[in-house]
């Protein structure tokens, strides 16, 4: 098992209110459960976002690297957009 090492930490009453709930609706037993999963639960996010970046953002950044041609310019991006969100406002009147 691991160390366990106590922390003192201060929160807004709103988030300790909301640990306090999860505790009293016998969600997790203790605030420490609490905090521990929203520790994992972050661990898991930022893994997902540098897998994403790794992936996605890193391939696309060095396939724009390697083929300049296949870039867009921002005036053309936004107009896209721009037409794009009128198409939709149309569909929905």
């Amino acid at each position: 098992m691991a160390n366990i090492e106590k922390r003192t930490i201060s929160l807004p009453s709103e988030q300790a209110a909301f640990i306090e709930s999860k505790v009293r609706n016998g969600d997790y037993a203790s605030v420490s459960e609490v905090v521990r999963a929203g520790i994992r639960a972050l661990r898991e996010r930022d893994q997902v976002i540098e897998r994403w970046l790794h992936n996605e953002i890193a391939a696309s950044y060095d396939g724009m690297k390697s083929d300049p041609s296949r870039a867009v310019s921002v005036d053309s991006a936004f107009a896209s957009v721009r037409n794009r969100h009128a198409e939709r406002m149309k569909v929905r009147k």
